[in-house]
This record gives C-alpha cells, sequence and structure tokens, in this order.
C-alpha cells in the first residue's frame, strides 16, 4: 500500500522500498497551460556542476544511463526511470521540478502528485493543488538526497520564475540557441518574423488520444522503449526578436563634415565650447562633443544635462534604476532551497512553516521579518518550568510560531547553525539555543562536579527527530572528542549527549585566592566513543 506524503516529509528508501531500480512519475496540469518537467543532478552544494545530469526533454538521459526521461504513460504528465545504485558518487541529490511553459501561474494547477513506483507497485505519492502556491512559476515537486542513505522528501515548494531562473538557481547557464536555416541561402538581416507561433508543449501528442484503460505503472524487468526526443529549443517560449541592449542615438557627425549640427549654447558651469580658447581657471576642461561635460565634483549633473540613456534627476556615475540596481540588490535575495530550515546567511535563519506541519519555538523578540498567515503566540514553561529554570539558569522566553508561512529569525548579528537530528540528542546552553522545531523534546540536565559553584552546573538537552538552531558569537570549531579534550565551560557552545563530561582535576577555584592566577577557573573534561563531538565559539560568556 502506497505511503501517502506531505509536504516536508521524509524518509529513507530502503523504508520504503527494497529495490534500487525506480520508476518516478509526475502529474501536473492546468486548463491552457504547459508544463516542462525536468530532474536536476546536484552535487554535495547543491549546485548543477555538470550540465550532463540536467534531465529534461532535450536531453533525456544522463551519461551512464541512470537517469532517465521516459515520458508521459500509466496516467502521468512525465515519467522517469531512476536507478540509484548507479548514480555516481558525485551526484548527491535529484531535484525534481515542474515549471511552466508560457503565461500563467502555480495556483492555476488542478489537484497534482508526484509518486515513487517499485516493481509495478506504486510505493509513495505525494499530492499537491494549486491552492498551495501563489504566483510562482515553477515548483520543485521531490528531491532524492543522499544522507548516508538515499532518501525521498517531499517538497512542494514554489519557485518565482520559469525554467531559466530555476536552473540559474541550481548554478547552470542557459545557452541562447540560434536556429539554423532549414536550407542553405544567404544570411537574412536580423528583424522580426512576420508571424511567430509558440511550438507545441514537450510530450503533448498532436491530436487528443483515445481513451484507453489505464496501464500499471512499468516493472523495469526489460528496458521501456525509449520516448522519442522532440527537436525544440531548450525553452518553449518563443524568441524574442528584440534588441538585446537599448538603441543608441546615432553618433553626432564629425566637427566640419556635412551633417555636423553646431551644439548648444554651453552652460556657465561646464566651461567653454571646444575651440573658444583655454577655460578659465578653476573650471573643468570641456568634455568632447557628442559627450556631457563631467559635473563639478561631490555634485550631480544638472537637469538634461545626463549622459544619453540615463535617467534625468538621477546623479552622474549613479547606477541606473533597473538593471544596475537588480544587480546591486542581487547579492542579498532570499535563498529559497525547498528545505524546512534555510539560513539566508551567516546571521539570519529562515524556517518554512509550511513544511514538516508542527510549529516552532523561537526566542521571544527573534522575530525580524515573516511572510504569510503566521501567528506568534507566548510559550509558557509552567511554574515547575519556570522554578527549575531560575535555580539552573536555563530558563528560555519563548514564543510559539505557527500558521503558513516563512519567518526570519535572528538575534543580534549572532552566527546561526541548524543541527538536524534523527532520533539523536545534543546539549547545548539555553543561551546559545535561538529556535528549535516544537517536535523535539528538551530538558535541563546536570553536569557533576565538586570544583563547580553551587556543586553543578546545568545544559538544556535536545531530543527527538528536528532541528535545533544554535547562536555563537563568530565562527565555531567543532572538535571530537578524545581522553584528552579540555575546554572552558563559558566558551562551550554544545556537545553530543553521549559524551561524558566531567570538571578538570587540574583547576581548583581556591587558586583565586591567589595573586596571579591564570583565571582559567573552570574547564570541562570530554570523553566518549569515536563519534563524538563539541562545539566551541573564539567567545566566552
Amino acid at each position: 500500500m502506497a505511503r501517502e506524503f506531505q509536504r516536508g516529509h521524509k524518509a529513507k528508501i530502503s523504508d520504503l522500498t527494497p529495490g534500487t531500480d525506480l520508476y518516478v512519475g509526475v502529474q501536473i496540469a492546468a486548463p491552457g497551460l504547459t508544463f516542462d518537467i525536468s530532474c536536476f543532478g546536484l552535487d554535495a552544494d547543491e549546485q548543477l556542476s555538470d550540465d550532463r545530469y540536467f534531465i529534461f526533454f532535450n536531453q533525456p538521459k544522463s551519461p551512464e544511463e541512470s537517469i532517465q526521461l521516459l515520458g508521459a504513460q500509466s496516467g502521468d504528465t512525465e515519467s522517469f526511470r531512476v536507478t540509484l545504485d548507479r548514480i555516481p558518487a558525485t551526484i548527491h541529490k535529484l531535484s525534481f521540478t515542474a515549471t511552466l511553459d508560457g503565461a500563467g501561474q502555480m495556483s492555476q494547477v488542478g489537484p497534482g502528485y508526484i509518486r515513487i513506483v517499485a516493481g509495478g507497485e506504486e510505493v509513495v505519492r505525494y499530492a499537491f493543488t494549486g491552492s498551495e502556491f501563489t504566483t510562482e512559476r515553477a515548483v520543485m515537486l521531490g528531491d532524492f538526497y543522499l544522507k548516508d542513505v538515499w532518501r525521498f522528501a517531499a517538497v512542494g515548494q514554489g519557485f518565482d520564475g520559469g525554467l531559466d531562473a530555476l536552473l540559474r538557481n541550481f548554478g547552470g547557464e542557459v545557452a541562447e540557441e540560434e536556429e539554423a536555416p532549414a536550407a542553405p541561402q544567404a544570411a537574412p538581416g536580423f528583424a522580426p518574423p512576420a508571424q511567430a507561433t509558440a511550438p507545441p508543449a514537450f510530450g503533448a501528442p498532436p491530436a487528443p488520444p483515445t481513451p484507453q484503460a489505464p496501464q500499471p505503472a512499468p516493472s523495469f524487468g526489460a528496458p521501456p522503449a525509449p520516448a522519442p526526443a522532440p527537436q525544440q529549443p531548450m525553452h518553449a517560449a518563443p524568441t524574442i526578436a528584440a534588441p538585446l541592449t537599448p538603441q543608441a542615438p546615432p553618433a553626432p557627425a564629425p566637427y566640419g563634415q556635412p551633417g555636423h549640427q553646431p551644439p548648444p549654447p554651453p552652460q556657465p558651469q561646464f566651461g567653454q565650447v571646444p575651440g573658444q580658447g583655454t577655460p578659465p581657471y578653476g573650471q573643468p576642461a570641456p568634455a568632447p562633443y557628442g559627450q556631457p561635460a563631467p559635473a563639478p565634483y561631490g555634485q550631480p549633473a544638472p537637469f538634461g544635462q545626463q549622459p544619453p540613456g540615463a535617467p534625468q534627476g538621477v546623479p552622474q556615475g549613479a547606477p541606473a534604476a533597473g538593471a544596475g540596481l537588480h544587480a546591486a540588490l542581487q547579492l542579498y535575495k532570499e535563498t529559497p532551497t525547498g528545505q524546512r530550515w534555510t539560513p539566508q546567511n551567516k546571521q539570519l535563519m529562515r524556517v518554512d512553516l509550511t513544511m514538516g506541519g508542527a510549529g516552532v519555538l523561537a526566542r521571544q523578540g527573534s522575530m525580524v521579518m515573516y511572510q504569510g498567515k503566521v501567528d506568534f503566540g507566548y510559550k509558557g514553561a509552567g511554574f515547575v518550568g519556570r522554578a527549575v529554570g531560575n535555580a539552573t539558569g536555563q530558563e528560555m522566553q519563548l514564543m510559539r510560531c505557527t500558521g503558513r508561512g516563512q519567518v526570519f529569525l535572528a538575534e543580534e548579528g549572532s552566527y546561526l547553525h541548524p543541527i538536524e537530528l534523527q532520533g539523536d540528542a545534543i546539549c547545548v546552553s539555553a543561551e546559545s539555543v535561538l529556535a528549535f522545531d516544537e517536535s523535539l523534546q528538551y530538558e535541563v540536565r546536570r553536569v557533576e562536579g565538586h570544583g563547580i559553584p553551587g556543586g553543578a552546573l546545568f545544559t538544556m538537552q535536545f531530543q527527538g527527530t528536528g532541528t535545533v538552531i544554535i547562536k555563537t558569537h563568530g565562527t565555531p570549531v567543532v572538535l571530537p572528542v578524545t581522553p584528552t579534550t579540555f575546554a572552558d565551560c563559558n566558551a562551550v557552545v554544545a556537545w553530543s549527549a553521549a559524551s561524558q563530561v566531567i570538571v578538570s582535576s587540574q583547576v581548583r577555584l581556591r587558586r583565586n585566592a591567589y595573586p596571579g592566577h591564570s583565571g582559567e577557573t573552570v574547564n570541562l573534561q570530554f570523553r566518549g566513543a569515536p563519534g563524538n563531538f563539541i562545539v566551541v565559539q573564539p567567545y566566552e560568556v
């Protein structure tokens, strides 16, 4: 029986099926719209470092045929064959996407799905509808990703822009293809065609097919007949036969030649007209005819004297609104990845509440921006929780974030680090916690030690399945635990819960009573089996 996934659900492929030769079917449709369905083979940095692993209608299979485009069949708009044990080690993720071919938006699509079939039997299905999207023109449907073993994630993340923008997001380049002439002839001049018609959508038959009984998804006992690869450009939108750059005004005729127009009357601040002698001392030299003269240093050019093509009223030297402004801000645009938690930069974290279903607990006041319908509520610890928090110093003032939208979190410019737990546990000081999934269990844990004020140190232990966001002062270092691993308790941020923590026997508080002590009053020693770790920041709280 197939498992029904919701957005954000993840599972190991081995928990779904023992097979590795899989059929992936995608069904998506909308009245009057056509779609391009593709698969991106990404490296460990989630980039398309090898464009041979961009599988779409113009490139239907990877070099070793571990990923193949099969075409429409068995009720699916598009289908793929994925052989996991043949995928090269450089590929860490397969992202299945659907993009609009032409005008429209994803909110117009009807009920659709992405499904996995093994041996002719459907094992998992993620269903979606257009109500989950707004004005997006692309959607990342699902991912196969390698994390120790191959896993599947239901993504359902909308993406602004079409196939070109999605390709650039994954680090690919869009090649501009030129259409070859049908027969040898003289090269035509550059001009738009008299009547351009959009090429047919990929995979669409020339006429509606005769209804047939649904066929079961293929079992890969024998290789399927490959679907013919249509010969059409990479993007189905018709090529725009317009200049790529604005047409510059015709250059003026040289001075003294026919057609030369005398220059306009000179402005006082621009000096003298060329050919009338040396400008007075302190005034800038005149510019060549046909070019605007520079404004005095530190002042904008007067209205009407900007260079050709520059908007009036903009100071000389400032980038033009549009391309220059867009390029300047491109470095800081939002980074969507289709994951629940996404670092936007070192100091800003985004959580998508529409993925995963559960709410998020975050430090009060840590929200800097949000999108969508999000509710913020007070998360009380109760009388016992407040008492324990006050007694141990591990009290957290939290708020609950629920709803459908994206919340951006930050605090005092601290560096933020997401740590994903999958049934394991980690110890973190409450002061170093910014936010975490509400599905995680957390409690105060005691670290014994006779050399510590009050007889013990306390920390928070998080356990379960979810993500916790920790914050540090500066870039931390992660060290493996060995029998000789020591750290200052004021610099340690977190450690694996399986580590044994004891107070270093070389340090005693009574050293404070003597002048010239080192100042390192409390050190912690960590012990544990291989695989345990500690996280230390370059700062002492």
